[in-house]
């Protein structure tokens, strides 16, 4: 068995999520009166599902391009912690590695860490091409939608809500993974406070205090469970 085919099989479950998904985005995409194409550049530039959800609304709202990007950056910094876990698992170096970290989402990761490789399969290979199927499928998506939200009057009404539908999902998934109550907390705490401190900087003001604050209560719980020798 081929690695292609291996990791084509592996991601069906990602196509039926990730067309749909980016189809919405794309007729989104088409109400800022932008090219069509456009979409599918941001597919392949910027391969961020729920960041590519947000910098549409924000862009509606007349924000800036410097809070797009930082709201960007701080959006997809949990790559940053999970993408650590899987750098074992990919090429020490050479161009494959740079494309997988960047290709990495959260459902190519549950993926990578959950799919066993039949031994014959290449497992750098199995790798590539799962990222690279995973983001064509995405592409796909935000190309169609884009065309058609172009081409036909399509209402945009309602599709807003598969950003908070996928966040939702990925709520879900992390509450099986940790089991721990205090990250959510943490988030609705501070979320309420940015709102009520500066309701037009709101998603900037909540992602940089919720960083740092579960970056300092991570430190310091290692203090209090790491041996002192």
């Amino acid at each position: 068995m081929t690695a292609w085919r291996t990791a084509f099989r592996a991601s069906l479950p990602v196509l039926f999520g990730y067309l749909p998904l980016g189809m919405a985005f794309g007729v989104l995409f088409a109400g800022l009166d932008l090219s069509w194409w456009l979409a599918v550049v941001a597919g392949v530039i910027v391969y961020a599902g729920a960041a590519q959800f947000m910098a549409v609304g924000l862009l509606a709202a007349g924000a800036s391009l410097p809070d797009v990007f930082l709201s960007t950056l701080l959006m997809n910094a949990r790559h940053v912690v999970y993408g650590l876990s899987v750098l074992d698992r990919y090429p020490q170096s050479g161009a494959l590695k740079w494309y997988l970290v960047f290709g990495l989402t959260d459902e190519t990761y549950s993926l990578v860490t959950s799919r066993s490789i039949p031994d014959p399969v290449n497992r750098h290979a199995f790798y590539g091409w799962l990222t690279a199927l995973n983001q064509s499928y995405w592409i796909l998506g935000c190309g169609l939608g884009a065309l058609l939200g172009v081409t036909f009057e399509i209402s945009a009404a309602g599709l807003e809500f598969t950003l908070v539908a996928l966040f939702v999902v990925l709520l879900i998934e992390q509450w099986f993974q940790i089991r721990r109550i205090e990250p959510l907390l943490v988030a609705v705490g501070i979320s309420a406070m940015a709102l009520w401190i500066a309701p037009d900087q709101f998603l900037i003001l909540a992602l940089s205090a919720a960083v740092v604050l579960l970056g300092w209560l991570v430190r310091k719980e290692d203090m209090w469970t790491t041996p002192r020798s």
